[in-house]
């Protein structure tokens, strides 16, 4: 029975895969009106997908908190310490058994999709995710709902291009164009969705891709109007500034957020290893209860740390609250002793939850924790300089505002994903100055105490080297037309042995292409050749068109580099004829080791020159 409806699930798949193949060729929709197409379909999935996780998340969080408090009513509100035990014990098996990629964050498995699997997921990945991550979050996981909308977008956007059958950069496109959908929809911010695709996950700005990623982004903020509304993610009061002499503070604050950040995504990493080499023993579905447990003890005393930690959600006894700790801290309504109380133990929550095997982001968190490092700062400045911060309830908030996008920037080395991000969520521009600041500043800092962002780390802990890949990129960025030697030394087929290798001795090189008469290219020789045929054949009488590897490997001007050596598959050759791709007997020059290495020593230090600044 099972294998026949595989059979027909594939046989459906198939026929819509044809007919998408079909409708494209009968109407001649060229590539770039299908990507448009394909773009806006993405957005609109992706959309109703983000939607659909916001209400599943609050669902399950009436479940647990609300109907746990009739169920539990005998425990009181001690009940609210076994909610992420039995969400742990619910969710471990779903992730272990159905789809293990759904554990995490997200976006990590974004781009290790899009770095090594061609930006292939799993069609199960979305499901899993969703399902997961709003159980997590809906017992009292200390994670974020944003990491895990990226994931289910990306997952949305690679199933539709494999439906499709698209080449592998097409379902990459896709890829980014649910990834930057998802955070559209969650955070009614289409441009921080676009820049957060180009900048954290691909890991650069302007691409072909470009157009085709903000379609998407601006289609799933469309979607999330209808349903959630247009007003921004977090509605605070109007700061401003009370002296540009405050500058100085927003220095400070950044290069604060940075080293707390760092801090936060060294013991984040040592969590992970606590649960997987201390706890061993533990089945790895069952770790998830173990971290609920320890979750469930810090929330009995501080439930703020409980879920997302801004926005409506489900308090002790089930009661529904219009705001979170985030909110109360951006209104400057938390005192000193609740900041640091919930800095830390949000840092400890969260590790806690992802540590020991949940499903959610760490997006989220990262803000949460920044709202505290900031809260916590501007306290501290109005104390020692009240003529200069405004009242105190002023200074505490702005700075909890400002250290949101620090905090977040040096976390996840995204500045200007949390530059556009901050704005776009509260629609403050009186506080750009200070924002871009303690940004840049954060961002600066954090790449000198660590080359790597909590995702990079996270995939280099898997073994995938992002940034040898990126090195490898850099072959595929450049053109054998841009870096060939042109009007390089030829030889006729006709020359003596004798004479080539006195030619090939007083030139120093070590081949020549062979050029007939009629200017076409006849084939290769190298001084190996000439060696090998004259100690072997002990003969004077052959030529150079005698001993020429007459089918060399050619490369054409407009191929890149890399696909240009992968040809060669291994094999010691010094130089490569580069050909006319409409007449391959053409020669227009010689790509040479030489050319290759310094071309590519030039581009690696281009890229890596941002991070000496």
């Amino acid at each position: 029975m099972i294998r026949g409806e595989q059979g027909t699930s594939s046989g459906l798949r198939e026929s819509l895969q044809n007919r998408l193949q079909v409708f494209r060729k009968r109407f001649r929709i060229s590539e770039a009106a299908w990507g448009i197409v394909l773009a806006i379909l993405v957005g609109l999935l992706a959309g109703l997908g983000a939607v659909a996780f916001r209400w599943m998340i609050r669902g399950f969080g009436w479940l647990f908190f609300n109907r746990g408090a009739v169920l539990f009513d005998s425990l009181g509100e001690y009940y609210v310490i076994i909610l992420p035990v039995i969400g742990g014990l619910i969710l471990g098996p779903i992730i272990y058994f159905l789809a293990r990629e759904a554990r995490g964050e997200g976006p990590p498995e974004v781009m290790e999709s899009l770095l090594v699997k061609g930006g292939r997921i799993r069609q199960r990945v979305a499901a899993v995710k969703a399902v997961a991550s709003s159980i997590c979050i809906g017992s009292g996981g200390s994670v974020g709902r944003e990491g895990p909308i990226v994931q289910i977008g990306a997952s949305v956007g690679s199933t539709l291009g494999q439906w499709a059958k698209l080449p592998e950069d097409w379902v990459k496109t896709l890829v980014l164009c649910g990834a930057a959908a998802g955070i559209s929809a969650t955070f009614n911010a289409p441009i921080g969705g676009v820049i957060f695709a180009l900048e954290v996950l691909e890991r650069k700005f302007i691409g072909r891709n470009f157009g085709f990623i903000v379609i998407s982004s601006v289609t799933a903020d469309i979607v999330a109007h209808q349903f959630l509304g247009a007003d921004p993610s977090f509605v605070i009061p109007y700061y401003t500034m009370s002296t540009h002499w405050e500058v100085g503070f927003y220095v400070a604050l950044g290069i604060m957020c940075a080293a707390l950040a760092f801090l936060f995504v060294r013991f984040f990493f040592r969590c992970q290893d606590f649960f997987s080499l201390n706890l061993s023993r533990i089945p790895p579905y069952l770790k998830p209860a173990v971290g609920g447990l320890a979750i469930g003890l810090m929330g009995y005393f501080y439930p703020q740390i409980f879920g997302v930690g801004y926005g409506r959600s489900y308090g002790v006894g089930g009661e529904l609250l219009q705001t979170g700790a985030v909110d109360m801290a951006l209104l400057g309504q938390l005192g000193l002793i609740t900041l640091v109380a919930l800095l830390f133990l949000k840092m400890l929550a969260t590790s806690f939850t992802l540590g020991s095997g949940g499903s959610g982001g760490v997006f989220a968190p990262a803000l949460f924790m920044g709202s505290m490092v900031g809260g916590i700062f501007g306290l501290g400045v109005h104390w020692l300089f009240p003529t200069l911060t405004g009242t105190q309830v002023e200074a505490s908030a702005a700075y909890a505002l400002v250290g949101m996008g620090a905090f977040f920037g040096a976390a996840v080395r995204g500045p200007m994903t949390a530059i556009i991000l901050l704005f776009e969520m509260t629609r403050n521009y009186e506080l750009m100055l200070p924002l871009m600041t303690a940004v840049i500043v954060s961002a600066f800092v954090s790449r000198s105490l660590s080359r790597e962002s909590i995702y990079t780390q996270g995939l280099i802990r898997r073994g995938v080297d992002i940034h040898r890949r990126q090195e490898v990129d850099v072959l595929s960025a450049i053109k054998v037309g841009s870096i060939m030697t042109p009007n390089f030394p030829s030889v006729p087929p006709s020359m003596p042995l004798p004479e080539l290798l006195e030619k090939l001795h007083q030139s120093g090189h070590h081949g020549f292409p062979v050029v007939d008469h009629n200017g076409d290219l006849f084939g290769c020789v190298a001084l190996q050749d000439v060696e090998t045929a004259m100690s072997r054949e002990k003969r004077t009488d052959l030529t150079t068109g005698d001993i020429a590897n007459k089918s060399p490997i050619v490369a054409y001007p407009d191929q890149s580099i890399h696909d240009a050596l992968a040809q060669l598959g291994g094999r010691d050759v010094g130089r490569i004829p580069v050909v006319d791709r409409r007449n391959p007997k053409k020669l227009l020059g010689v790509l040479r080791r030489h050319n290759v290495v310094d071309a590519y020593t030039r581009m690696l230090a281009a890229q890596r020159e941002p991070d000496r600044l």
